[in-house]
């Protein structure tokens, strides 16, 4: 006799549904925002770890004078694939894995709008990221800077591959942002929880979703400007050359119209990452929440006035660098009110002093430094004076180490449960934060006395007698400093995921949003169950329906359609865009290759353009058309 089998439960169908497929073929396949998010998170940490090595050698280079670590031409590859790597590799990554993870869960989704894209950024940037690391392997490492400036990048100025390689990566990069800038306006916009207004929406959601519409009109500019500059480099288009009626000015627009709304698009998501933790840790809503979203607004739009701050140097008449001066100041006062907000609710509340919770102090007390120094250097008589010199580096790495690494780091601390279930070590994330603030601010602080004293930007060496000796090595030293810090939290992380570790709680830290109303790391379908949000921090008012009841013929067909999946099909519910009113389901697909192979595809066109293959270009270009065909073919997976 054979014993009757039961029918699988609604959660036994939802798991399959939503499931990932076994094997390596299926890990390839996945486009669950969980799986993507992760793999942009963990993947730009490696880079940031990559980044930083370069980071001591050169350091290391300039703790003594006249030192022989390496040479001009080293020293050049270094500092460009440094700053390559922390702006195009790291920081924009690692924001918007977060925001592809969390994000969904916040505003209480089962996925992205469209997951396949989604997956196709991700290997899009691993292409990216391949491609220019491939540079070394090829022996032509790009060796002009992260900003590439012409006519110094021109052919007959740089006749190698170099930046031939920089060029073709950053594109790449940069079609990876835009692909998930638009996921994320669309995940806002449309998939929200029923009930979840725009008054609702979390201040991270908040801050993704301006970072996400400052790439749609930040980043197109530079991937034109590298077109241009690969076609005057490849096929003798003369776009920068001056003499044949081009301008060299124009690189410098192209690129600071996305160079400094770049920094904000670091900063803005990690001050949503900031509020997350603060208003946590401090048991109390966000004073002045109103004014810290109408602040991040204002950042986003107001920093599209900067990008001539970068080019005073340049010629540019004094009434036009005056207008720029004025809005470099103006960016000044909503980044003030978001800061006071964060001042005010730790004022107000009662304080855990988490890890992460550190690391946002550490970002108040930084990124405020490097705002009063940005103030500084807008002021044009005073950037003429400090143009170019160490004094710069210290400002930039003042706004975008405290702007942003510190709170990426926190939120590591804050979201690795809901990442992986596991907590990270407060201990050792102690040590680990002590090292790092200590190490920054002995590393970088100096800097400002440096550039004050006349030491340039992107020199490999300097002559013994010239009083740069005593502050370069107590520079080098905080570098080790932090160096040693950044160990720590990486043997953190791998300790925290070893096998038996101890698995996390759904809710570790008595947060108020929407992640944490589900398992910690969340299942594969996210929620299931009536939901509805009825205010912005769902889990402290007592009134949200939070999910997790079984479905019962008295909900609404659209809730008993998404929480028992007979179809087979992996659904999601679109809302109305002012009020998250439930508007219609919407099907998702669920396992592609195809993402992978079209990000393949282009990395071989790529290819072919580096080496001036015309039989690679068109085949990589045929690829392209194939895969995207297939992909958007009905009914292929």
């Amino acid at each position: 006799m054979t014993t009757p089998t039961s029918p699988p439960t609604d959660v036994e169908l939802l798991d399959h549904v939503w499931g990932p497929r076994p094997g390596f073929i299926g890990w390839l396949g996945q486009c669950n925002h969980k799986a993507v998010g992760r793999r942009f998170i963990f993947t730009s940490f490696f880079f940031l770890l990559l980044g930083g090595l370069l980071a001591l050698v050169m350091r290391t280079q300039l703790a003594f004078p006249d030192n022989d670590v390496v040479g001009p031409q080293g020293f050049n590859e270094l500092f460009t694939m440094h700053g390559t790597i922390m702006m195009f590799l790291f920081v924009v990554p690692m924001l918007e894995g977060f925001t592809i993870y969390v994000a969904p869960l916040q505003l209480g989704a089962r996925d992205m709008p469209m997951p396949r894209l989604n997956a196709f950024g991700y290997w899009t940037y691993v292409a990216g990221g391949i491609f220019l690391l491939s540079s070394a392997v090829a022996g032509q490492v790009p060796d002009s800077g992260w900003f590439a400036y012409v006519p110094l990048t021109r052919a007959e100025f740089s006749p190698g591959l170099n930046l031939d390689f920089w060029l073709l990566g950053v594109t790449m990069l940069e079609i990876s942002g835009i692909v998930a800038a638009i996921e994320v306006v669309t995940l806002v916009a449309r998939f929200r929880a029923p009930g979840m207004s725009l008054g609702r929406i979390p201040i991270f959601v908040w801050s993704s979703f301006v970072a996400s519409v400052m790439i749609l009109f930040a980043f197109p500019p530079l991937v034109a400007g590298t077109v241009l500059l690969e076609l005057d480099r490849k096929l003798g288009t003369v776009f920068y050359d001056a003499l044949a009626g081009g301008d060299p000015l124009l690189w410098q627009h192209l690129f600071w119209w996305f160079g400094h709304p770049e920094v904000y698009i670091q900063l803005i998501p990690a001050l949503g990452m900031a509020a997350a933790i603060v208003t946590t840790a401090c048991r109390r809503r966000m004073a002045g929440r109103t004014a810290v979203v109408a602040s991040l607004v204002a950042i986003g739009i107001l920093s599209f006035g900067l990008w001539v701050h970068h080019m005073y140097a340049t010629g540019i008449p004094l009434l036009a660098t005056s207008l720029f001066t004025a809005a470099s100041f103006m960016i000044a006062i909503p980044s003030g009110v978001i800061v006071m907000s964060f001042i005010g609710t730790m004022w107000w509340g009662r304080i855990r002093w988490t890890t992460s919770m550190l690391y946002v102090v550490a970002f108040v007390f930084v990124f405020v430094a490097g705002g009063i120094t940005g103030v500084m250097v807008a002021m044009v008589p005073f950037d003429w004076q400090a143009h170019d010199t160490y004094f710069v580096v210290a400002h930039f790495h003042y706004v975008l180490v405290g702007g942003s690494l510190f709170p990426i780091l926190g939120g590591l601390h804050f979201w690795m449960p809901k990442l992986t279930g596991r907590i990270l070590n407060e201990r050792a994330g102690r040590w680990a934060f002590a090292l790092n603030f200590v190490g920054f601010n002995l590393a970088f602080f100096p800097q400002h006395t440096l550039g004050l004293f006349g030491m340039p930007r992107r020199v490999w060496t300097y002559e013994e007698g010239l009083g740069w000796e005593g502050l370069n090595l107590l520079s080098t030293a905080g570098s080790y400093i932090m160096g040693v810090g950044m160990l720590i939290f990486t043997i953190n992380m791998l300790v925290a995921h070893r096998p038996g570790a101890p698995l996390a709680p759904a809710d570790p830290w008595g947060a108020e949003s929407l992640e944490w109303a589900t398992d910690s790391p969340a299942p594969n379908y996210n929620f299931r169950g009536s939901m509805s949000v009825e205010s912005p921090e769902p889990l402290w008012d007592g009134r949200s329906e939070l999910g997790g009841s079984d479905p019962s013929d008295d909900d609404p067909e659209w809730r008993q359609q998404l929480d028992r999946p007979t179809t087979g099909l992996r659904q999601g519910l679109a809302t109305t865009l002012l009020d998250a009113e439930p508007d219609h389901i919407i099907t998702l697909p669920g396992h592609s290759l195809w993402p992978l192979w079209l990000s393949i595809a282009i990395s071989v066109t790529m290819t072919g353009v580096l080496i001036d293959s015309i039989g690679l270009t068109v085949v990589g270009v045929g690829a392209i058309a194939a895969a995207a065909a297939t992909w958007l073919w009905p009914g292929v997976e």
